[in-house]
């Protein structure tokens, strides 16, 4: 496969081709973020993506789905991605799904038209990074959206009939503001109401301007139990009556969680507080085993 570079997808595509149309990412500018930070975001020309699916078609293996990666392929001109995954279901008949990452401005740029186009063209689901329901820690982390951007581009997915998967990130809004990004990100949520909600936690990279923020004194990081009590407060204030999946079972997670909102919430929240009720770091998903 011509892979350029590293490639990531949610944990949720794990059993499906990874087929990389572009590389990098088209904002590239999250402060917390270092996946990109040595690509330049291009789009990779048909004949290589054929290329690839050529590869595949060696291998004999039945896939299902596909994601298309890098960072965010939805910045594709839809003509253009309308005609990779036409190629994707023609060379691999037996694809059912395509998914890739889209931000909030990919989304926006697109009309619902365009989107409804790629519904019907395949496209499935996309993955939004919202990171934080808090305007100033979007602002802060140079997300480029705010939490009303956020909440137009959800619609526009919605009136699309694509599923929608959201991620958020424990921690980024630093200790100073740790209680206003938990709260507000679960009002984005019960706002949103996507069919996935993934919380991820926080890693500083190295190769990031956090990272270097941190090492300033000018941004710290929760703590472990400060983290635990941020996902308390995330829970307790999604409210909502519609069904969709919660989970923070990502490598990056200290506590795992899979759970079906609203239905098990108060269960969750009931095994979330006694944690913090009763914290000991033995019952963390240890250091050394998360990832990104």
């Amino acid at each position: 496969m011509n892979y350029v570079g590293n490639i990531i997808r949610p944990p949720s595509e794990h059993a499906s081709l990874i087929l990389q149309v572009t590389t990098g990412c088209s904002h590239n500018q999250c402060t917390f973020c270092g996946v990109y930070k040595e690509k330049k975001f291009t789009i990779k020309p048909l004949e290589i993506i054929k290329a690839d699916l050529e590869e595949v078609q060696k291998y004999k293996i039945i896939y299902k789905r596909v994601f298309l990666a890098d960072g965010d392929a939805l910045i594709i001109p839809t003509d253009q991605l309308v005609k990779i995954i036409a190629t994707v279901k023609s060379m691999l008949p037996t694809i059912r799904r395509v998914g890739v990452y889209a931000n909030t401005k990919s989304i926006l740029k697109k009309t619902l038209a365009e989107l409804s186009e790629l519904k019907r063209a395949g496209l499935g689901i996309l993955y939004q990074g919202v990171e934080s329901g808090n305007a100033e820690v979007l602002s802060r982390i140079n997300k480029g959206a705010t939490p009303q951007a956020i909440i137009e581009a959800v619609e526009k997915v919605k009136a699309a009939k694509m599923k929608l998967s959201q991620t958020y990130l424990l921690g980024v809004g630093g200790k100073e503001y740790s209680l206003a990004h938990a709260q507000d990100t679960g009002k984005l949520i019960s706002q949103s109401v996507p069919n996935y909600v993934s919380l991820l936690t926080l890693m500083l990279l190295p190769n990031t301007p956090l990272f270097h923020s941190e090492i300033a004194g000018d941004f710290t990081l929760p703590s472990k139990l400060d983290l635990i009590k941020e996902l308390k407060s995330i829970i307790e204030n999604i409210q909502t009556d519609q069904n969709f999946i919660f989970t923070s079972n990502h490598a990056s997670n200290y506590l795992p969680i899979f759970a079906r909102f609203p239905v098990q919430q108060a269960e969750v929240l009931s095994q979330v507080t006694h944690l913090i009720k009763n914290f000991d770091e033995a019952l963390l998903k240890p250091e050394s085993m998360r990832a990104l």
